[in-house]
């Protein structure tokens, strides 16, 4: 509109031409035309205050200049928003969490196979994955649906509407790939990655607002209590940088501050579990106590059960409609990886990734522990898998346990596409008489 303003205007020479705006000049706050029918463009000057020159950051020119505004709505402002959405804030709000990935060899699922790399929840900013290797990596929603990469099938580079924000997606010629997303996100995402040779390392990190992060970093959930107490004294000041180092993955966790919540114990050693009361002996009430750290694992070696216990033949639950039954009744269905398994008494507990809920009334964290109450490996879950189970929450008459208890008719299956699809039709399923079945049941 600004270049045909000076259609069939007299230039030098006397001659006249009818313009149209050309964009390859080199300041976009100078009118440049192009002269229809003509290999040339001609300068004009500057173009009206108000006209857009960035589109992407929404900049505009004010007196020749390319002005864009900052976080704050002031044109030519240079405040930015931090790494917690905050505009000019200082990284104050939200926590770091910064992990490095490594599996020993091929992945679980050997070659051509998926497995998930880490759960990222909702409410993460910044997220930022890299990985240089020839594997892809990919990404599902948190209904378990491939928004990235998904079923073999590799996309094109480019930009996603993923969790209510946006993806953008780079790939290298020579294997290096990234995800960027600025966030928040609207649900949790599960960062995949789709094996096809050895995995060097795949780099993730994104921030967290405090109560999230120490809802998956930090605090223990009530779900997993512990059978033994532990002698422990106040968390001290944390140093910026903490690494933890398992048998699967290294983790490096950074945080600008404490976590402005009630301070996480430091555990010490373990020491020997309390003797079990008699069955008329009321037992002490224990707290509930902080989550373990992870380095609990390396100490949970497998004992062999005791010579001389009774375990007949295993119950097999299994069937479309010992699936549709248990799906409407009891407290959790949900995906999980199994991390470890342990011998405690006359109980089993596997301690568990929740990798996807489908159906849940309590609130659930990212890791729990699973009771099952016989040493029979009845049901029997193998450390590293992937399964679909059915289970309830067990709150004993003194109120002093509450856990997720696993029995053997529980219904439990390996993990595949297709139970995962089979257990996502059942929600319709108990529309109509999961409320009534829910009622009848109370764990």
């Amino acid at each position: 509109m600004q270049c045909a303003a000076f259609n069939d205007r007299p230039l030098v020479g006397g001659n006249s031409f009818r313009w149209t705006t050309f964009h390859g000049g080199s300041n976009p706050c100078e009118l440049s035309c192009l002269a229809l029918g003509h290999n040339f463009y001609y300068n004009f000057g500057r173009v009206l205050d108000g006209t857009a020159c960035d589109k992407e950051a929404v900049a505009v020119c004010v007196n020749g200049r390319c002005l864009k505004p900052g976080c704050d709505y002031i044109l030519g402002s240079k405040t930015l928003e931090d790494a917690c959405m905050v505009c000019g804030g200082q990284n104050t709000t939200c926590l770091h969490h910064k992990s490095v990935y490594q599996s020993n060899g091929l992945e679980a699922d050997g070659p051509f196979g998926y497995n998930e790399v880490a759960m990222i929840p909702a409410g993460a900013t910044h997220i930022r994955v890299t990985d240089n290797s020839r594997n892809y990596l990919a990404l599902q929603n948190g209904r378990s649906q491939f928004v990235i990469n998904g079923n073999w099938k590799i996309s094109i580079p480019g930009e996603y509407s993923v969790a209510g924000t946006k993806l953008l997606y780079r790939r290298s010629a020579d294997t290096w790939e990234s995800f960027e997303v600025p966030g928040p996100t609207m649900e949790d995402l599960h960062l995949m990655v789709l094996a096809t040779d050895r995995n060097p390392g795949i780099e993730y990190e994104y921030w967290l607002p405090p109560d999230q992060y120490a809802l998956y970093h930090g605090r223990r959930s009530p779900l997993r209590q512990a059978h033994h107490t532990a002698s422990y004294v106040p968390w001290e000041q944390p140093t910026t940088t903490t690494t933890t180092t398992t048998t699967t993955t290294t983790t490096t966790t950074t945080s600008t501050r404490p976590p402005p919540v009630t301070p996480r114990p430091h555990w010490l050693r373990p020491v020997k579990p309390p003797r079990q009361p008699s069955r008329h002996q009321r037992p002490h009430h224990q707290p509930i106590l902080p989550r373990l750290e992870r380095e609990e694992n390396h100490r949970n070696l497998l004992p062999h059960p005791i010579p001389g216990r009774n375990c007949g033949k295993c119950l097999r639950v299994k069937g479309r409609r010992e699936r549709q039954r248990q799906y409407c009744q009891k407290d959790f269905v949900f995906r999980v990886r199994v991390l470890g398994k342990l011998y405690r008494g006359e109980e089993t507990r596997y301690d568990v990734q929740i990798i996807h809920t489908y159906r849940n009334r309590f609130r659930l964290e990212h890791r729990e522990f699973l009771w099952v109450p016989n040493v029979c490996d009845c049901p029997n879950m193998e450390e590293g898998r992937q399964y679909v189970l059915m289970v309830r929450r067990h709150i004993n008459y003194e109120h002093t346990l509450n856990r997720i208890l696993l029995e053997e008719d529980s219904y439990l299956v390996p993990y595949s596409p297709r139970e995962d699809e089979m257990v996502q039709l059942l929600e319709t399923h108990c529309s109509n008489r999961g409320r009534r079945q829910r009622g009848e049941h109370r764990g």
